[in-house]
């Protein structure tokens, strides 16, 4: 039997400039939640965190290396209750981070990737997975995903797009393809 629900925060953190990756990490092996699963960075809340927002901030700066001082966290995503494993009720944030090294904490993190924001935007509701370069993206981080894709085509594209650098501009333009318009 699961004990009580457990809080948690991850971040979809889009990099401003083009391609606008999102950053994943492959989790180290040896932890006791979700051993070498792909995942968005992110954990459980800590004593000294005030809000979800402060701990998702201080999850990704552990995990990759991204500093609070190049983070903008653009909007929160509704909260979604893990199912299977670990009882966590996860608050997903969208943030729009400034360009920079990304440094793994290796005690916590095998590896981080990014995958550019069109290839996530195009993640229909039907698909259970992302496979992206040999790597396959499943479960809760792909119903968080799913809830994404969905804000963003319910119009919560301008939250994110506002702060993006597209074709050398700020806000708009094109990239890769895919139209970018400020809402």
């Amino acid at each position: 039997m699961l004990g009580p629900r457990r809080r948690a925060a991850v971040v979809i953190a889009i990099f401003r400039t083009a391609p606008h990756g999102i950053v994943f990490v492959e989790r180290a092996a040896h932890l006791r939640d979700h051993p070498g699963q792909i995942g968005l960075p992110g954990g459980g809340v800590h004593a000294e965190d005030a809000t979800l927002a402060d701990t998702a901030v201080r999850e990704l700066d552990e995990e990759v290396g991204i500093d609070a001082s190049r983070v903008r966290l653009v909007d929160e995503l509704p909260v979604i209750r893990q199912r299977i494993a670990n009882n966590f009720d996860v608050t997903p944030f969208v943030a729009v981070v400034e360009p920079g090294e990304l440094r793994i904490d290796a005690s916590e993190t095998a590896g981080v990737f990014v995958v550019p924001l069109v290839r996530v935007l195009a993640f229909a509701g039907h698909e259970s997975s992302i496979d992206f370069e040999g790597r396959r993206i499943w479960g809760l981080t792909a119903r968080i995903l799913h809830e994404f894709v969905d804000r963003w085509n319910d119009g919560g594209s301008g939250r994110v797009l506002e702060h993006l650098t597209v074709a050398g501009h700020d806000g708009g333009g094109e990239a890769d393809g895919h139209s970018f318009s400020s809402v």
